[in-house]
């Protein structure tokens, strides 16, 4: 199997989207094993430290299962492990640090809205299409359910071009999750969110930046008053 390598000035944050991009792109089943770390490095050119960091950012995320001994295995993003970690998560962080990454996140994403609505071309609108329909499925698992909508939102950042917008979402990847499981309901009982959701698309899919920005401060506004209820 053949990654293609990371240019040389790149970070662990490129290394994390590429081997995700690889992982389901050519949807890679949990417990598929991906290239050992030597090999890895020589495919992307980076660096041991950078790749490991990378590693371990994606087995926290539950993308990779990383085995001593064995190597570095495709995970189960469905797994009772990766659930509970969620659960512990929203236990263990305090409703007032989520308002105030939730604040954060407010002024990260809506301003990505507008700028996605500026440049977005029409793959990038078929994307947010398809995660929105996936979104759409009352039978999706809870868990998918919260990653895909995790992706629906990182993709207007990639849209929208700041790598400094999408590098502070990596950061508070973890604090957006725990967010997402007190925040959001079960897949039938979601429809205040798919509606916050099909405007935000229909906003950029129009190239409307008012609009944009206004949908997403909707949708912010309504997580913010989830969490302080």
């Amino acid at each position: 199997m053949q990654i293609k390598a990371i240019d040389r000035h790149s970070t662990a944050d490129l290394v994390v989207e590429r081997i995700t991009r690889v992982i389901r792109d050519r949807k890679l089943l949990a417990g598929h094993k991906l290239p050992g770390e030597h090999e890895l490095v020589e495919q992307l050119k980076v660096s041991r430290p950078v790749l490991r960091e990378a590693l371990a950012r994606l087995q926290s995320m539950g993308l990779v299962d990383i085995k001593r001994g064995k190597g570095t295995f495709v995970g189960n993003a469905n797994s009772l492990a990766n659930c509970v970690r969620l659960l512990q998560s929203a236990v263990a962080i305090t409703p007032q640090e989520l308002i105030t990454y939730a604040e954060l996140r407010s002024a990260i994403e809506v301003q990505a809205a507008r700028q996605a609505a500026e440049s977005a071309t029409i793959e990038d609108i078929a994307e947010l299409s398809g995660l929105l329909k996936k979104l759409e499925d009352d039978e999706l698992p809870y868990p998918d359910a919260l990653e895909i909508d995790f992706q629906f939102h990182r993709k207007i950042i990639d849209i929208a071009g700041n790598l400094l917008m999408k590098n502070l979402m990596e950061v508070i990847y973890e604090f957006v999750l725990t967010q997402m499981v007190r925040t959001t309901p079960s897949q039938p009982q979601n429809q205040v969110g798919r509606k916050l959701h099909r405007a935000i698309l229909k906003a950029i899919a129009q190239h409307d930046p008012e609009s944009a920005e206004q949908a997403m401060r909707q949708h912010m506004i309504a997580v913010l008053k989830r969490l302080k209820a």
